[in-house]
């Protein structure tokens, strides 16, 4: 049995460059200080779920489907009659990663998936949250290759949500900029 452990391509450049990077850039004392993405979370609402249980199903498989890890359906908080929504019912569905997997994923939307998107000019630099955490709406499932476009019977989107030890916008900007997220106004300086 070997001892050598794999690491995703991303994982090496940040330790390799990143971290570099960044040192000289806000000129941090210690690599500790530099900020790195703790987890990724992907969360999708299903419109229809109330009607129908199967969609809830059919979110799930294609989470798991497009990160390798089981997705797990998010439930209703309070009753809302107009809608025949009742406390506890599946609405939506979400999946959180984090080591070797977040790694994965993050080097597949930035990739393979992204590049996807109909006329792709970037991702929005503006959807920062003020605490280094960047939020990215996705409209259409297709654009992941795993997802199989025959067997889709409903186009829907989803939020991915990378959270970062950053503690403001511009550390989390440069940081997911290093790591290769194309922004719409690279050059904005």
């Amino acid at each position: 049995m070997s001892t050598a452990t794999y690491t995703p391509r991303l994982q090496k450049k940040y330790h390799e460059e990143v971290i570099p990077a960044l040192q000289k850039k806000f000129s941090y004392k210690s690599i500790m200080q530099v900020p790195r993405i703790t987890k990724i979370c992907l969360n999708r609402g299903v419109n229809g779920a109330v009607a129908d249980k199967k969609l809830i199903d059919i979110a799930l498989d294609e989470l798991t489907t497009i990160t390798g890890q089981k997705a797990v359906s998010t439930m209703s908080k309070k009753d809302i009659s107009n809608f025949k929504l009742r406390k506890n019912m599946p609405i939506g569905a979400r999946v959180t990663l984090r080591g070797v997997k977040m790694y994965e994923f993050l080097d597949r939307l930035i990739a393979s998936a992204l590049p996807r998107v109909r006329d792709f000019k970037g991702v929005n630099e503006k959807a920062f949250d003020g605490r280094g955490n960047y939020t990215l709406g996705v409209t259409e499932q297709i654009i992941f290759p795993e997802i199989d476009i025959d067997k889709v019977s409903k186009i829907t989107g989803m939020d991915i949500t990378f959270v970062t030890t950053a503690k403001n916008n511009e550390e989390a900007y440069e940081l997911l900029t290093e790591m290769g997220m194309p922004f719409r106004n690279k050059n904005k300086d």
